[in-house]
């Protein structure tokens, strides 16, 4: 084929999906990346990009859908950066995601020989979420006097970039398949939380508004591959009806309260933030405002107006960032009302989960790759064992019941207070946590003569540290689990670890994040003789 240009359209069949969900066609031996394109289409695409070996497009056409297309659900589906496989049938997004782990570690890591076992799929793949981090953001007005609470979502949801929006071309108009929250397919996405669900509705409600204040910020996701745009979300499909109810409860307080948005720019308006978390076993919510500087009597009220609408909020929480850093971190915390945490049950104990601490996503996926987790590590009782990455604790107080001594290191200080509490609150003594990165914290007990017979990891995206990898070499474990969220770090690490004499015995995908490109592993490991 001639040399493509920008602008060019070409006629791409896809045949594989790229690691963060783009589709991946071939014309003539150049590649084409293809935002919303599915193994099995064969597409229209107009070329946004144009290099020597590789281009990026978007789709003006489906020529002929893949048949594990599906209509997405959600109205905001092809603009919001939230989740993009919606479109895709769940059981072909687990073959996809497990197809993309053994080619990780194959391609990058150069692994061969080990048991890639099947993939675990989420019982549910909607509402699974326990935690929601929505942006608040300054509201752009339009013109029309007639605003709406939910029209500026729902002009934003025809899908209309990433997955080529049109109806009869989108990837979202395909034929219906999976439905949402598995077979309630009747229920609305754009549906307010509080109100029976209408199988009618297609698209977020558009309530006129003009009795009401104008509202100064939106709250909701950054659009797709767009940082600097956000995008309003009423009603998240990923997270519970309760957490939906708090977030609509939560915009109103601050619209009727003529609250502004924080503007990165400039540093001026309050709000960044609305964190929401749930104890999904406890039932027990969590609402944590971040603000740009203390605003303690201006937002009391919302503490009530929260709980007389979901009587399960145990804890309402302003957290201030006065730093340009755009993080739900701040340097200071203002207990609202409630208590400071919530409580969450997971494997018969009891956590302790504060605004800034991590703990996994998805508590029903939690469980079995926590049960996978003690399983790998094949524990008979006088081990002593190190966590690294230990967040607030879960996987060290699991293994302490199995084990003679567990040491926990974790960055986090709050995710470290909440540890210790947690081990108390369980009754658990044999547990010692320590405050540090790994990279430090790691060859400190080395220098004080601790060894370990076993080590659990948990490390974030980017994986070890290269120092923290080569204190764990050093350590000498002779059984190693490693969970990671990034197969492609995995494989580098591990690959590090072949090259220090362990061997890679087999790999679990366990899928904790449906309808995303993200996918959780466990990777058991043993030292040669």
């Amino acid at each position: 084929m001639a040399r493509a240009k920008r602008g060019d359209t070409l006629s791409v069949t896809i045949d594989d999906l790229a690691f963060g969900g783009e589709g991946v066609g071939r014309v003539e031996g150049y590649v084409v990346f293809v935002p919303g394109g599915i193994p099995g289409d064969r597409l229209q695409v107009r070329l946004d990009q144009a290099r020597a070996r590789f281009g990026r497009g978007t789709i003006a056409r489906v020529e002929s859908p893949s048949p594990y297309r599906v209509a997405a659900p959600c109205p905001y589906f092809g603009r919001c950066g939230g989740c993009r496989l919606q479109h895709v049938a769940y059981p072909a997004q687990l073959a996809f995601k497990s197809k993309q782990v053994a080619d990780c570690l194959e391609r990058l890591g150069g692994l061969g020989s080990f048991e890639l076992r099947p993939i675990i799929g989420a019982p549910d793949p909607y509402g699974y979420r326990n935690k929601m981090e929505f942006t608040v953001a300054r509201a752009v007005y339009r013109p029309s006097p007639h605003a709406t609470t939910a029209g500026r979502a729902g002009d934003a949801s025809s899908g209309d970039a990433t997955a080529g929006a049109r109806a009869g071309d989108s990837p979202g108009d395909a034929s219906s398949g999976e439905a949402a929250r598995q077979g309630r397919a009747g229920d609305s996405p754009g549906a307010r939380p509080d109100e029976p669900h209408r199988g009618e509705e297609a698209q977020p409600r558009r309530d006129v508004i003009d009795s009401q204040p104008s509202p100064m910020v939106i709250i909701g996701l950054h659009e797709a591959d767009r940082y600097d745009s956000v995008l309003d979300i009423e009603r998240c499909l990923l997270q519970s009806d309760r957490m939906n109810t708090l977030l609509v409860e939560a915009r109103r307080f601050f619209i009727e309260r003529g609250f502004s948005g924080y503007d990165q720019e400039s540093g001026e308006g309050l709000l960044r933030f609305l964190m929401l978390r749930e104890g999904t076993r406890t039932s027990e919510a969590m609402v944590n405002v971040v603000t740009a500087a203390p605003a303690v009597s201006e937002l009391e009220p919302l503490a009530g107006r929260l709980q007389a609408r979901v009587p399960e909020t145990a804890s309402v929480v302003m957290t201030v960032n006065p730093k340009k850093a755009s993080v739900a971190i701040g340097v200071e915390e203002h207990l609202l009302a409630g208590r400071d945490h919530i409580r969450e049950s997971l494997g018969g104990l009891t956590f302790q989960v504060s605004p800034g601490s991590f703990f996994q996503t998805n508590t029903a996926q939690a469980e079995r790759l926590f049960e996978l987790v003690l399983e790998s590590a094949c524990l008979e009782g006088p081990e002593t064992v190190v966590d690294l990455y230990s967040g607030t604790g879960a996987i060290s107080l699991l293994l302490a019941r199995r084990c003679r001594w567990v040491y926990g290191i974790e960055v986090a200080p709050a995710a470290v207070a909440d540890a210790v509490r947690n081990a108390a609150a369980n009754g658990i003594a044999n547990c010692t946590f320590l405050a540090g990165e790994v990279r430090f914290a790691l060859p400190s007990l080395l220098a004080k003569g601790v060894a370990a017979e076993v080590v659990v990891a948990d490390p974030p995206r980017a994986g070890f540290h290269p120092k923290a990898l080569h204190a764990l070499v050093t350590l000498r474990p002779s059984r190693l689990v490693y969970v990671s969220c990034n197969p492609a770090t995995l494989a580098r690490d591990v690959a590090e670890l072949v090259r220090a004499g362990y061997r890679l015995e087999w790999v679990q995908p366990v899928d904790m994040f449906p309808h995303t490109s993200h996918i959780e592993v466990i990777a058991r490991l043993s030292r040669g003789a």
